[in-house]
């Protein structure tokens, strides 16, 4: 079966190699570019200032990755927790070397990994008064998470921060991509979505293609109702990890 994945390029690496293991073959037709800020200004100083925060939340790896960049060799500070929401994340936290100790995720069982499933275990350690820095990118994947997530640590008499560290950009296709993607909208590829946003730009990359004999795996409610409101016939929803996914793609062939 083939695999259509949407992730941005240096993200879908990994799974690429993973899912060919498997034997499956892979379409990689990135729709998030993931770039660095013009200015990292605020980014640099949201680490002086780490210390005086309680928590550090990471909407996803990239945001991990990109504010460790601006670390200049300094270490993780020991008050500070670090709060992701899926596996992937907390993969790049422990590739940054935060301890272990003072990372806050959802379980690994847990049944979606999201902000809601973050907030069920990080809600009895916020106090009245916490600091509590949203790390994301600039770009809309995540906001209506983002939000709720905020929303709760408001409500919880926690002060919320939110700093952009990376900049999230449509890509520019190819009329080669472009063909590809056409064919993958009815030869039955399936394709791999974790973002909303990526759909979005799927429907202005690839205006006129119709999606009704296109397969959708989708690793959040919301991204399967955007899947379906772009009109793919098939769309099922999966945990974002990928044994997961791969079982799904073998139970559906």
């Amino acid at each position: 079966m083939r695999v259509v994945l949407t992730r941005p390029a240096a993200d879908a690496a990994r799974w690429s190699s993973e899912l060919v293991r498997r034997g499956h073959q892979v379409l990689a037709l990135p729709l998030i570019d993931i770039g660095p800020l013009a200015d990292m200004t605020p980014v640099r100083t949201a680490w002086t200032n780490l210390p005086k925060i309680q928590a550090a939340m990471f909407v996803s790896a990239n945001a991990v990755r990109h504010f460790m960049a601006a670390a200049g060799g300094t270490a993780w500070p020991a008050g500070t927790q670090a709060w992701a929401t899926g596996p992937g994340t907390v993969a790049a936290l422990h590739e940054a070397r935060v301890p272990a100790a003072q990372i806050v995720a959802p379980r690994a069982d847990a049944p979606q990994f999201d902000s809601e499933a973050l907030w069920h275990e990080a809600a009895a350690r916020v106090k009245p008064q916490w600091r509590v820095l949203i790390v994301r990118g600039a770009g809309s994947d995540g906001a209506t998470g983002r939000e709720w997530l905020a929303q709760q640590l408001q409500q919880a008499g926690a002060q919320v921060e939110q700093l952009a560290v990376y900049e999230r950009r449509r890509p520019t296709w190819t009329e080669a991509q472009r063909a590809s993607a056409r064919d993958a909208a009815a030869d039955g590829s399936v394709w791999l979505f974790s973002s909303s946003e990526a759909i979005a730009n799927l429907r202005a990359l690839a205006p006129g293609v119709g999606w009704a004999r296109a397969r959708a795996l989708a690793t959040h409610e919301r991204i399967a109702r955007a899947a379906r409101e772009a009109g793919f016939g098939d769309v099922m929803q999966v945990r974002a990890t990928l044994d997961a996914v791969v079982r799904t793609l073998e139970s559906s062939r």
